[in-house]
């Protein structure tokens, strides 16, 4: 159940990871999360799930179909992978047949 996210584009600009994806996950108005507050909507939910990588987002901002991640210090190809994975796996709940799991 649940499709894979598919992100049309990323980009960094210094600390900032801005992902484009074909899906919206708020309305017209944004949502700025940090660690201190999540909640329990779609949003916070990606948000718990990015800030929950462990390498040092501290601020999402969700804006219908583009996610903005901060991370003090700058973005490694790593850390862009990782981010990029959780995003667009986030509304899948099984895996597809080919997947091997």
């Amino acid at each position: 159940m649940g499709q894979t996210v598919v992100i049309r584009d990323s980009v960094t600009m210094g600390d900032v990871l801005m992902i484009s994806t074909d899906r919206s996950f708020t309305g017209q108005d944004g949502q700025s999360i940090t660690s201190a507050a999540p909640g329990d909507a779609v949003p916070g939910l990606l948000a718990t799930e990015l800030l929950g990588l462990d390498i040092g987002i501290d601020h999402v901002y969700v804006q219908q179909n583009t996610i903005s991640l901060r991370r003090p210090g700058g973005w490694d190809p790593a850390s862009v992978r990782q981010s990029l994975e959780v995003t667009s796996s986030f509304l899948r709940h099984y895996p597809d047949p080919g997947d091997g799991a």
